[in-house]
């Protein structure tokens, strides 16, 4: 706490931030009391200064943060907060507080993609879509989708026999998204494979 700087009106900062794709959910004030229950229970709280009082995210709509990781910027007067997010941030609706772009970049780094495209993946089995294959995969259920990984692995191996690059990298995107289909159909979430791969790297 010591290192921590509140303002003159005893408040900081506190950016809110998914600890598995790293999308800024929100931003928000922390008083001292409201950072303290923070850490002791393990979820966000708040200080509104509309209503000047606490308030704890999600306690009425479901939509808590588990928190995973506090950090402060190098002055100390602003958080970071990395929390796993359950259900959208914003009372919009919306997954994140900011999604009114001014401007935007065409391209999305590898991460961002497979955390996006896990989501609709787990849309799509929550919430199937006549006409779409994924849906298709998933009514077909696990064993049409390893047939599928194992026809789209065959594919990657000739392709890489061959001199065109595009072939593979075209076959070795149907498998990555078949893999990905399959580990939702499971119920393996991404943070898990993330975890078993970074005890890889040695």
């Amino acid at each position: 706490m010591e290192n921590i700087k509140f303002d003159k009106n005893g408040l900081i900062p506190a950016i809110i931030q998914d600890c598995k794709s790293g999308q800024v959910l929100m931003l928000a004030y922390m008083n001292e009391e409201s950072y303290g229950k923070t850490l002791d229970t393990g979820y966000t709280w708040f200080y509104s200064r509309s209503r000047q009082e606490l308030w704890n995210k999600g306690a009425t709509s479901g939509n808590t943060q588990r928190v995973e990781e506090i950090s402060y910027d190098c002055d100390g007067d602003t958080l970071l907060i990395r929390v796993e997010q359950l259900g959208p941030a914003c009372h919009t609706g919306e997954k994140s507080c900011f999604f009114n772009k001014v401007t935007q970049r065409k391209s999305k780094t590898l991460g961002e993609v497979l955390w996006t495209l896990d989501s609709i993946l787990k849309d799509r089995k929550e919430n199937p879509v006549e006409g779409s294959y994924t849906t298709y995969l998933y009514e077909q259920g696990v064993d049409k989708i390893l047939k599928k990984i194992g026809e789209e692995s065959a594919e990657v191996i000739i392709a890489a026999k061959n001199p065109d690059k595009s072939e593979l990298i075209y076959e070795a995107s149907d498998l990555m998204y078949h893999l990905l289909v399959l580990l939702r159909e499971q119920g393996v979430e991404l943070e898990e494979i993330k975890d078993q791969l970074t005890g890889r790297m040695k």
